[in-house]
């Protein structure tokens, strides 16, 4: 008896091993789980030509075969036809190009195909059919100011309209490109673009596109009329004296700590170099999302009762023991009137950054919108947060002598297309009245 129930005992442990090697040999050949498919970008135009990537998924089985096809006029053409020689591939990706000219299709609608095919015994399969029109003519812009006068250093403005929706758009000066945006003008789609201008800007030697591309992929380029005006800056030599260096570089040591051990002057080099260009890179980035409509309004507030300390794009030469040890270009106007004088903000805006900025110590920057910026370099206090709503003249802050400031004063910036440009320009209502109001 015991034996026949060892007997019995094995039997039933045997079965059930083969029940489970039976379970999870062929469990992924009887699934009824349908493969997956998924566009890497919503897909509704089709240009002259187009890439998309799709992904086929399957958990179970795996894909064994997938395929791709236009169909147009009830007419289709195989664009993709892959069988996967191995079972268990579980992700598949394909690159999927659209060649419009090539495939002899026309302007109108027509259908994306895409079809996926499990390994389960019951070849599991997915088809998604995508409506698209075949679009391969390009936008046509109509700029609306004909003449457009912009001086070197200065902030140019375009606004224009397009023939059809268009996706992207914005300006390149030569190769650098400011995104445009999209706003309502008497209730017709103008995109606005604000962009710099490089204080070396001639006409032979800078070259300013329009840029357009609608949802099908198709893309416009056309120059934009206008006359660069030359403009004289300065260039100074200033004499680091001991005094300074004592001062200020033992605050910037203490920020970093790699500086430590380092004499004043390669502190002053360091800061100089480095930290300046990490300094750009960090206020390009926080520029880089702006609120999509204008938020100024009317002529940007100067520091009241303040003597220029320093002009947009002086040149500066550091001289230490007589020799040249460093440059740099400014980049703002500095402001100076009494010991930590009130700081409004120059127009109404946005507060998009509060907080120590490297060599332009407490600061503040605000977005005026469609990729409009000022920023307050040098305070010694500051009253507003990110995230607020300021208005024209309302305090931000006061004057100081943070980061890299020899004495207590104002840096004050505009910023345009993720560039500094000129704030003198943004003071004048003149200028504004005839090179953004009209």
């Amino acid at each position: 008896m015991k034996r026949f129930n060892l007997l019995y005992i094995k039997i039933s442990v045997a079965i059930l091993v083969v029940a489970a090697l039976c379970w999870f040999y062929l469990g992924s050949y009887v699934e009824i789980e349908k493969p997956l498919i998924k566009f890497d970008q919503e897909i509704t135009a089709v240009g002259r030509q187009k890439t998309i990537g799709i992904t086929f998924s399957d958990s179970k089985s795996g894909i064994s075969h997938l395929t791709a096809e236009i169909i147009q006029d009830n007419k289709g053409q195989i664009l993709a036809d892959k069988r996967i020689s191995s079972r268990g591939e579980k992700q598949e990706i394909l690159s999927l190009t659209i060649n419009t000219t090539e495939l002899k299709l026309h302007n109108g609608p027509a259908i994306i195909k895409i079809t996926a095919t499990d390994y389960s015994l019951f070849k599991n399969q997915t088809i998604l059919y995508q409506a698209v029109k075949i679009d391969t003519i390009p936008p046509q812009i109509n700029i609306l100011k004909t003449v457009n006068y912009i001086n070197q250093g200065g902030t140019g403005f375009v606004a224009y309209q397009s023939s059809k929706k268009i996706v992207y758009t914005g300006v390149y000066v030569n190769d650098y490109f400011t995104p445009g945006h999209t706003t309502l003008l008497n209730n017709i789609a103008t995109s606005v673009t604000y962009f710099a201008i490089p204080i070396d800007a001639t006409k032979t030697k800078t070259g300013i596109t329009i840029f357009a591309r609608d949802d099908a992929g198709n893309e416009t380029k056309i120059a934009f009329p206008c006359v660069i005006k030359e403009k004289k800056f300065r260039h100074d030599k200033m004499n680091l004296s001991e005094s300074f260096l004592q001062q200020k570089m033992p605050e910037f040591q203490a920020m970093v700590p790699s500086l430590r051990g380092k004499t004043l002057l390669e502190v002053f080099i360091y800061i100089n170099s480095q930290m300046r260009n990490e300094n750009f890179l960090t206020i390009q980035n926080i520029c880089k999302k702006s609120a999509p409509k204008a938020l100024w309004e009317g002529t940007f507030l100067r520091m009241s009762n303040a003597a220029p300390m320093a002009l947009f794009a002086d040149k500066r030469d550091y001289l230490y023991g007589g020799k040249v040890v460093g440059e740099s270009l400014h980049t703002g106007v500095d402001l100076a009137s009494t010991t930590q004088a009130t700081i409004e903000a120059a127009n109404s805006g946005v507060v998009v950054f509060t907080g120590t900025l490297g060599i332009y110590g407490n600061a503040v920057i605000i977005d005026h919108g469609l990729g409009l910026f000022s920023l307050y370099g040098h305070l010694s206090i500051i009253n507003t947060s990110v995230g607020k709503n300021v208005a024209k003249g309302e305090k931000i802050g006061n004057s100081g002598t943070s980061g890299l400031a020899g004495g207590d004063h104002l840096h004050f910036s505009i910023i345009a297309g993720g560039q500094f440009v000129n704030p003198q320009e943004w003071w004048d209502p003149h200028w504004i009245k005839d090179n953004i109001n009209k």
